[in-house]
């Protein structure tokens, strides 16, 4: 028998991962479907060759240069300017996520958040020592904001999680329903810290995805200090091998992160293939417009094949509802097309692909429902 000191609070819990198969056509992650262009992979390649001539010695710790890139690529992007101290940065968004609950939550600290919604969230809770609430959502996917401010009152968390474009559903949120939460946040912070306010994070990891006059949670920080709101390099830039996560946040919030972040967290490898893919956003933007065109495209096929699309802001779509979703799931699998059974009941999720992976999920799809 082993033993070792496992932790009580892990016991039973498996590693966290959508499948990982070699089928065909993979629908499941909600990847960009194309890969860099070869101005973007050549950019990468140079500025790699260059810092390896360095590897000898230790990063930047504080990534300066990375995060001047990043408040101007914000700037461009959500039209709001940014100090680079107001920038952090991490492997992956998951890791910002991970740095901001060590910092603001922990033991006897609670993190809030609204189902369905990134099953990851609650695994910060949990790795962090933090108490879990999950509040439901309305039946189309929305927040309550009638009944926010009295829960937040209740659990006085150190952190509310709120993703927008919200995974699994794709929903956004509305700036009305994001000041609603702000303002209900305000004074509501933990019982160990009386008069402070929760910190309301917004994930935006599928932000650029947002459709035409759907904010950025971005607008909103010169309003509110207790408001931080993260994006990633993996959707837009399609560059989810690179795990390059970042955060815009209040100086004050920014300097705590510094804290909890491990000594040169970020490679110097990892802060020259950033900033070269930053480079290059303006196509990766125009690439982001077509893909928007295409998720549009798919929303209209599945509603015209009589099924439900939940709203979506981002690179993919919730669609059902099915008494046996699990059999639609398997029959595309058994035609090499891989998409996601998450989320309420009854629902599935595909993520947009390339025209010819789109049409084959399609045909898979309608075959499957004969």
């Amino acid at each position: 028998m082993v033993s070792i000191p496992f932790r009580p609070a892990l016991a039973g819990f498996e590693p966290y991962g959508a499948p990982q198969l070699d089928v065909p056509v993979t629908l499941n992650v909600n990847e960009n479907p194309y890969p860099p262009s070869p101005a973007m992979i050549a950019d990468i390649a140079e500025a790699v060759a260059e810092a390896a001539t360095n590897l000898n010695r230790y990063p930047d710790r504080d990534f300066l240069a990375l995060r001047e890139d990043l408040a101007r690529y914000v700037a461009g992007e959500a039209g709001v300017a940014l100090r680079p101290e107001q920038i952090w940065a991490a492997n992956g968004s998951n890791e910002v996520m991970l740095h901001l609950l060590l910092a603001f939550a922990g033991p006897g600290r609670s993190v809030m958040s609204f189902a369905p919604t990134y099953s990851m969230y609650s695994e910060y809770a949990r790795d962090t020592n933090s108490t879990w609430h999950e509040l439901p959502r309305r039946a189309d996917f929305s927040l309550d904001l009638d009944a926010i401010p009295g829960d937040i009152a209740k659990i006085r968390p150190a952190v509310i999680l709120l993703a927008s474009p919200n995974n699994p559903t794709g929903t956004a949120l509305r700036e009305a329903e994001l000041r609603t939460v702000l303002e209900a946040a305000r004074g509501q912070g933990p019982e160990d810290a009386p008069g402070t306010d929760a910190l309301v994070v917004v994930d935006e990891a599928y932000g650029e995805f947002r459709r035409e006059g759907v904010p950025s949670a971005f607008e909103l920080l010169s309003d509110y200090d207790n408001l931080a709101v993260s994006r990633t390099m993996s959707k837009a830039f399609g560059a989810a091998g690179l795990r390059l996560g970042y955060l815009g946040a209040a100086r004050d919030v920014i300097d705590q992160l510094r804290i909890v972040r491990l000594p040169y967290h970020l490679s110097a490898i990892t802060q020259a293939a950033a900033r070269a893919a930053l480079r290059h956003a303006d196509s990766q933007l125009s690439q982001v417009a077509g893909l928007r065109r295409s998720r549009d495209s798919m929303v209209e096929r599945l509603n015209s094949l009589g099924l439900a699309t939940a709203p979506t802001d981002a690179n993919f779509v919730m669609f059902g509802t099915f008494p046996d979703r699990h059999a639609i799931f398997a029959h595309l699998l058994r035609r090499g097309i891989l998409i996601r059974e998450v989320g309420p009941e009854g629902w599935l999720r595909v993520s947009v692909g390339t025209p010819e992976e789109n049409d084959a999920f399609f045909s898979a799809l309608e075959e499957g429902m004969e």
